[in-house]
């Protein structure tokens, strides 16, 4: 969809020009106003009457509670650049987006950070529910409030989100188990690496496991999996020690899979006789993960195109307070990339964009 803000790149203008000449306000010359309409022409651009209206009219400020990133982490960065990219698409509907971040492995941090956020008075919430208990919590006082919310990135049932936006997890396992199948193509035994922190709390994780070993059980494929669970993976003298020990421990194994986007820290980890001779899989198409795949440490990466789902749920609540438009289904699941080091390079990497853009109005 063209914006005003493409017709303005296009014409050398700035964004205010264009209005004034969409809306006949005047103040234009000549020149450049026929130069702007005829941009207009070309691209059948034209005024939403009814988004036009409720800009001037009305304000919907749209609260995200997400967890924070940062240079060992960097999954969050992407859905972070989705809802910033969204926040500038939707500002003409007269639509504001605040970000709040929170500390993924912290829950007093997850509610302290949604009680800053509940001080601002949000018409809405888009919030991904990293904890169980504390979300309860959240949703009891949203709802208290009337505040309409959506879930993104995680999927907990038992709730009245209007809608979950992000990847059918479950399914994602399952592909996943197929590729290892596919590429070791007989009964084996297989290793789920595991963050502690993850078994409870992330419901995402859990089904993807479970999607993983449901592959080899409804194909009757009797492949075996191994499960190691590690305390915190950015532990790496722990880590290196318990991945190592327990592949020694188990030669049997042939293929390991990471359901979490924290494939990279087992690759630097393990030791290169492993590494030379293990298929591994993992999630997620950050810069180190992309690395491990491109330098084959790492055969497969499913992404879960995480800035889509920052920029979706963006656009669906937009709609929501704005049209009084219903979620088209509450579960709105996003396609499931697989990713090889051939493909890689052509994965749409929109966030690049936006993080360059931002980086120069903020300059």
């Amino acid at each position: 969809m063209i914006t005003i803000k493409d017709i303005a790149k296009e014409a050398n203008v700035s964004e205010g020009t264009v209005d004034r000449v969409i809306h006949n306000r005047g103040g234009v010359s000549k020149k450049t106003e026929a130069k702007i309409k005829k941009i207009l022409e070309f691209h059948n651009f034209s005024v939403n009457p009814v988004a036009s209206a409720l800009a001037m009219k009305n304000k919907h400020f749209i609260a995200a509670l997400i967890p924070e990133y940062n240079d060992s982490d960097l999954f969050w960065k992407s859905p972070y650049l989705g809802i910033l990219k969204g926040a500038n698409d939707v500002k003409s509907f007269g639509v504001q987006v605040t970000t709040f971040t929170f500390n993924q492995y912290d829950p007093h941090s997850y509610l302290n950070t949604f009680n800053v956020l509940l001080e601002t008075k949000p018409t809405a919430v888009i919030m991904v529910p990293n904890f169980s208990k504390e979300t309860k919590r959240i949703v009891n006082k949203l709802e208290f409030l009337n505040i309409p919310y959506l879930f993104l990135n995680i999927d907990i049932d038992g709730f009245n989100n209007k809608a979950f936006v992000g990847q059918d997890s479950y399914m994602a396992g399952y592909i996943a188990g197929k590729l290892i199948n596919l590429s070791i193509p007989k009964p084996s035994t297989f290793l789920i690496v595991q963050a502690r922190h993850n078994i409870t709390k992330n419901n995402a994780v859990s089904n993807r496991i479970k999607g993983f070993n449901d592959y080899f059980l409804k194909n009757n494929i009797s492949s075996e999996t191994l499960t190691l669970k590690i305390e915190n993976l950015n532990n790496s003298s722990e880590t290196k020690q318990k991945i190592n020990s327990f592949l020694k421990q188990h030669p049997e194994i042939e293929g390991v899979f990471v359901p979490s986007s924290r494939i990279y820290i087992v690759v630097d980890c393990m030791d290169s006789n492993y590494l030379d001779k293990l298929e591994l899989i993992g999630f997620d198409n950050t810069p180190q993960n992309i690395e491990c795949l491109k330098n084959d440490s790492v055969a497969f990466l499913i992404s879960q195109k995480p800035f889509e789902q920052g920029y979706e749920s963006i656009r669906l609540m937009t709609d929501y307070l704005t049209l009084k438009k219903n979620m088209p289904n509450t579960k709105i699941h996003l396609p499931i990339d697989i990713l090889t080091k051939e493909n890689v390079d052509y994965n749409e990497r929109n966030e690049f964009v936006i993080e360059y853009d931002n980086t120069k109005i903020n300059s």
